[in-house]
């Protein structure tokens, strides 16, 4: 056992279908509860250290739960810095490959012991990875929704401190998106930050067509008009209109990102920690974007990306989407179109256990 880094010495993991504060409208129904993986780790010195991954869907959330703990106890005994553990288990998985859930599980076990190596320095995440705790912009990511729907939910927005927005496009008529995006703007003003998220819906020539009609609208990027795994495909829709293009929510660690990098696929990366690689792998991401001068924004777990954007030279803006806020004990405020990272030593993750209880029984 090292002195700065105790052996893992146990861990609690636990499923939870998490209600969310404001259900998540899109094309396909709405989301009305997040599919949650809660992670506690705990070191010999009695620290502990929590996280959250996401598991996009119920049917996996019982396989990546239980993954997760099997991965942990595999690891009771070990010693080493989250950078460490998290080169170990990419040896041990090198085989079977460092991508889908064992990628979300290693993921959310760096993110849990770098909360355990904040707490045990005194110090929040974004100072102790050597950034700032200054104010990050964000917007608030609404669903897929008719142009009323769109403004009642958008003059919500405004009142809870937001002052830009994200919306979820892609509707079957092209003019539809166009009357979302003005909507937005009469309500919230004319020069009001403004993106769009295609979900990867279309081939890159229909991609191509749809935005070409958008160009005109002024926003701020639109988002995976095609297959997220298609860089080339990006990139030819990037080449053919004037918006910018955003990607790399799906990116499967940086290697994915260097690809969509090298292929000229967006003008803009937007990382997903749980996809990156936890916080070790966002650290590598940050450093790629600022080789490159690309502007960084994050996608869904708030908590922890204000800390990483405060420590990425390049940030740009958070993605506030929160699918775990009604499991914490308090979440990041929001106020004019800012928020700020968790001042306390730790990443902010502090369970609510009388909400939790009343999930598992």
């Amino acid at each position: 056992m090292s002195e700065s880094h105790p052996a893992i010495s146990g861990c609690r993991v636990r499923p939870v279908l998490a209600p969310l504060a404001i259900p998540h409208k899109t094309a396909s129904g709405t989301l009305e509860a997040a599919p949650l993986v809660l992670i506690d780790i705990t070191a010999e010195d009695g620290v502990t250290g929590s996280a959250y991954i996401f598991a996009y869907t119920l049917v996996a959330l019982e396989p990546l739960s239980v993954l997760t703990r099997n991965i942990i106890d595999g690891l009771s005994g070990e010693a080493g810095g989250p950078a460490d553990i998290n080169a170990l288990l990419d040896a041990r998985f090198r085989l079977l490959g460092n991508q889908g859930l064992v990628a979300m599980a290693i993921a959310g076990i760096d993110m849990a012991l770098w909360d355990a190596a904040a707490k045990r320095a005194g110090r929040p995440l974004s100072l102790l990875i050597g950034g700032s705790s200054d104010p990050v912009r964000v917007y608030d990511s609404l669903g897929q929704m008719p142009p009323d729907e769109t403004a009642r939910e958008v003059e919500a927005s405004l009142e809870r401190g937001f002052r830009a927005f994200k919306v979820k496009a892609g509707h079957p008529d092209v003019g539809v998106d166009v009357a979302v995006v003005r909507a937005i703007r009469k309500v919230a003003g004319a020069d009001t930050w403004v993106a769009a998220d295609f979900n990867q819906a279309f081939s890159p020539g229909e991609a191509v067509r749809r935005m070409k009609v958008l160009d005109d609208e002024g926003l701020a990027w639109i988002e995976e008009p095609v297959h997220a795994t298609d860089h080339d495909g990006h990139a030819a829709v990037r080449a053919a209109i004037r918006t910018p293009v955003q990607t790399g929510e799906n990116w499967w660690g940086v290697a994915d990102m260097r690809k969509s990098v090298a292929a000229g696929a967006s003008d803009f990366a937007m990382p997903d920690v749980m996809k990156i690689g936890g916080v070790t792998g966002w650290q590598a991401a940050a450093g790629l974007a600022q080789e490159r001068s690309v502007p960084v924004a994050s996608h869904l777990f708030l908590e922890i990306s204000a800390h990483l954007l405060g420590a990425t030279p390049t940030a740009m803006i958070l993605e506030w989407f929160d699918v775990a806020g009604t499991l914490l004990t308090s979440t990041p405020a929001v106020k004019d179109g800012h928020t700020v990272p968790w001042s306390e030593p730790g990443i902010g993750v502090v369970w609510n256990e009388n909400a939790i209880s009343k999930l598992t029984g």
